[in-house]
């Protein structure tokens, strides 16, 4: 796993007189906490989102559905990196870096450029109403990010008085199911932090969807590896 880690780092272009970086990472706990650091911390610090304004430090986090998100300061040269799964997205992980990074290194909004990595998409990321119901009680516009898709079933569509009940209104209804678009979740935090539409990116890959070439947790049922998102200043 370090071969690994410092042969991505090299192919980075991460590395000063041939010595790769050294390498900050997170134990990751689906947070809004996000650390400050200016080199290696001695333990791993637990948390989800990491800020850096000093050359020739790496941070990072690893998803494998969940978005990694990486946020650039080029005025100040400045870094954050964020791992936003449901529950953060929900914490407003990363409005909260940008608003750490203008406490910290004084980064102005209108100057932040974002990007946001793979990570499970629209089309394949099904949750329950109790994270429906979570969102909507925390964004004005909770209700915009989910869709619903209601079971077909055609021979119920067919025969339809087959399956008519005793109880009003007379028919079973096919259970619904909803789909979190995790991405236009944080599109929306970002603008919401002040940072300009045109500065955004979203790699819109789905990893339940492009599994040959990315990691799923749910759709491999937990047993799959992790992909990494990292960001660092050139020295």
């Amino acid at each position: 796993m370090e071969w690994n880690r410092a042969a991505f780092l090299r192919a980075l272009g991460a590395t000063s007189s041939r010595k790769v970086w050294p390498l900050v990472n997170l134990r990751q706990i689906h947070s809004d906490i996000i650390h400050h650091v200016a080199g290696v911390p001695e333990q791993t610090l637990a948390g989800d989102g990491l800020i850096t304004a000093t050359p020739g430090l790496m941070v990072g986090v690893l998803t494998a559905d969940c978005l990694p998100v990486v946020i650039l300061d080029p005025k100040t040269r400045a870094v954050g990196v964020f791992h936003a799964g449901w529950r953060g997205t929900l914490r407003r992980i990363v409005e909260k870096g940008a608003g750490e990074m203008r406490r910290h290194f004084g980064s102005r909004a209108r100057d932040l450029q974002a990007v946001i990595g793979p990570g499970i998409g629209a089309c394949c990321y099904e949750v329950g109403e109790e994270v429906r119901g979570q969102f909507e009680s925390q964004f004005e516009y909770g209700a915009e990010l989910f869709r619903e898709v209601k079971e077909s079933d055609p021979v119920r569509e067919r025969y339809p008085l087959l399956f008519l009940t005793a109880r009003a209104p007379g028919h079973i209804e096919l259970p619904v199911h909803l789909f979190l678009n995790l991405v236009e979740a944080n599109r929306r935090q970002l603008r919401a932090a002040g940072v300009p539409a045109k500065n955004i990116q979203a790699l819109e890959l789905c990893t339940a969807c492009y599994m040959e070439q990315l990691f799923s947790h749910r759709k491999e049922n937990g047993r799959t590896g992790r992909m990494m998102g990292v960001a660092g200043i050139q020295p």
